[in-house]
Formats: structure tokens, C-alpha cells, sequence
């Protein structure tokens, strides 16, 4: 890639970005703009997977709302995702648990790390 695209690029990424990984179950603070009103809403789930590098960065995470599972996609490095709590570590042996799209109750579940 173009040195003066990774200039650029470089100058976008947050200072502080959280450690977390596939498998974990966090708290995304992401804001969201209704109208000319701006608030922060929360998404609490397990993380599915991530990938990309640099400001593309972007990660999955998935909760059960109402008995339905619901996936959200944030970029890590955009402004719009205010902060990222880590609640629980998660012990997982593979890099993207698209499986959990097909389990239902405790199956779905994720055992946590010690």
C-alpha cells in the first residue's frame, strides 16, 4: 500500500483501543444520532469474530433479543463507538464462531475463561 495512505490512515486510529477478543462478551457504547438529538445506546453480547487491520478494523457481536438473534458489525476505530467493555473472557478454540448462529439457550453460550 501507498506510504501516504498509511499516513493518512495511521492519523485515524483511536489512541486507546481495548483488549478483547472472539469469544468475549462486551458492552459496546455506540452513539447514535436520531433526528438533531445524539445518545449513546448499549449492545451487550459475544463477540463472533474480528477482522481487518489498521482503521478497517472492524469486529461482530451477537445477542439474543426477544428469543432472536441479532448481529451488529462496528468498525473499532470509528467515532461513533464510544467505548468497549469487556464483561466476560471467553475460552473459544476457533477464530470466528459463526456456529452460535445455530444454537439455542445454553448451547449457545460460551464457557468462561479461568
Amino acid at each position: 500500500m501507498n506510504t501516504l495512505i498509511q499516513e493518512i490512515e495511521k492519523k485515524e486510529l483511536k489512541s486507546e483501543v481495548p483488549q478483547f477478543a472472539v469469544g468475549d462478551t462486551v458492552r459496546v457504547h455506540g452513539r447514535i444520532k436520531e433526528g438533531n438529538r445524539e445518545r449513546v445506546q448499549i449492545f451487550e453480547g459475544t463477540v463472533l469474530k474480528r477482522q481487518g487491520g489498521g482503521n478497517r478494523e472492524t469486529f461482530t457481536v451477537r445477542k439474543s433479543s426477544g428469543g432472536i438473534g441479532v448481529e451488529k458489525t462496528w468498525p473499532l476505530h470509528s467515532p461513533n463507538v464510544v467505548k468497549v467493555e469487556v464483561i466476560r473472557r471467553g475460552k473459544v478454540r476457533r477464530a470466528k464462531l459463526f456456529y452460535l448462529r445455530d444454537r439455542v439457550g445454553k448451547k449457545a453460550k460460551v464457557k468462561e475463561l479461568r
